[in-house]
């Protein structure tokens, strides 16, 4: 395989690398023919010539259909890359052909997804009809990981807690303030403040024991040296709302949440003295400059202020 640069890359031909992975990953060339719709003579022959061009044997060929080779294996992991990028350069520009369009991968929390994320993700579909935001809920430590991984272009939540790997970068998003949740006949309806520690007497509902506020919650008892009595866990704000109303303990939510779910139940909240009860809700990306255009609109977006928000 030792031909000049030049030479080689105008010998490559992109059909043939196609059709070589379909035949890799189907099996058989008669296979790889009818999804293409050639004859399977005609496939035969580009992975002959392309056999040549390489100089090495790229399949074995058998009754049952064909497997690569050492050499084919190696091929065809180059191929797959090579024809991704292919295909992620044409989407990318085909965003500039008619206005920007594209699909944006966000994972965010339950804090972020139920104050924040309904309205500035509809002003932003508003402006930008052709972008389409796949949107997942998840706690904020499997956010980070998603980002981390590549299965999602952008995360919101909470990083304080979550391991955040360094070569992630954030933008801030909102803040949010931690309040306690108590049915308003409860002893403690009557404080307009009071610190956490002040509640563990009473038992609480909790959400998921990674979700950031029981991190948060469990840090502070910890360091208060008391423990939790958690009575039951959800797996959402209004489910917590229900069980606080019936009697089954207090709990703590972000205040705009209980404000935009005020009538769940005969509740009030108690505003918390503690420096963690107020945090911030990031964007979490691997590298925002590298992000396709329509992502990066939508993060350029969610990073700017409200001209007027409810103050947390």
């Amino acid at each position: 395989m030792n031909f000049p640069d030049r030479c080689f890359v105008r010998r490559i031909d992109l059909t043939s690398l196609q059709l070589y992975v379909a035949v890799c990953e189907r099996g058989s060339i008669g296979k790889a023919a009818e999804l293409a719709f050639m004859a399977t003579s005609a496939v035969s022959k580009r992975l002959s010539d392309l056999e040549n061009t390489l100089g090495s044997r790229l399949l074995d060929r058998h009754a049952r259909g064909a497997t690569p080779t050492p050499a084919g294996q190696s091929l065809l992991h180059h191929a797959r890359s090579v024809l991704f990028s292919l295909d992620k350069m044409q989407g990318e520009l085909s965003e500039y052909a008619d206005g920007v369009r594209g699909h944006v991968r966000v994972h965010a929390n339950i804090s972020a997804i139920v104050q924040f994320l309904p309205e500035d993700l509809g002003t932003f579909i508003g402006r930008h009809e052709g972008i389409k935001i796949d949107l997942e809920e998840h706690l904020s430590t499997e956010v980070v990981r998603a980002v981390h991984e590549g299965a999602a272009d952008l995360g919101i939540c909470h990083t304080g807690s979550t391991g955040q790997p360094s070569e992630l970068q954030t933008r801030r998003y909102r803040q949010d303030q931690l309040t306690l949740v108590v049915p308003s006949h409860h002893p403690l309806a009557e404080r307009e403040s009071l610190a956490f520690s002040d509640s563990l007497e009473w038992d609480h509902v909790g959400l998921h024991a990674n979700s950031s506020i029981y991190l948060a919650m469990h840090a502070a008892a910890a360091a208060a040296g008391r423990s939790i009595r958690l009575r039951i866990r959800v797996t959402g704000l209004d489910a917590m709302c229900r069980m606080i109303h019936n009697g089954l303990g207090v709990g703590l939510m972000p205040l705009r949440a209980f404000e935009l779910m005020h009538g769940v139940g005969d509740l009030t909240c108690v505003a918390l003295t503690d420096a963690w009860a107020t945090r911030q809700i990031d964007l979490v990306a691997r590298d925002f400059a590298t992000l396709p255009v329509s992502a990066r609109l939508l993060v350029d977006h969610l990073a700017t202020p409200p001209v007027s928000s409810t103050p947390t």
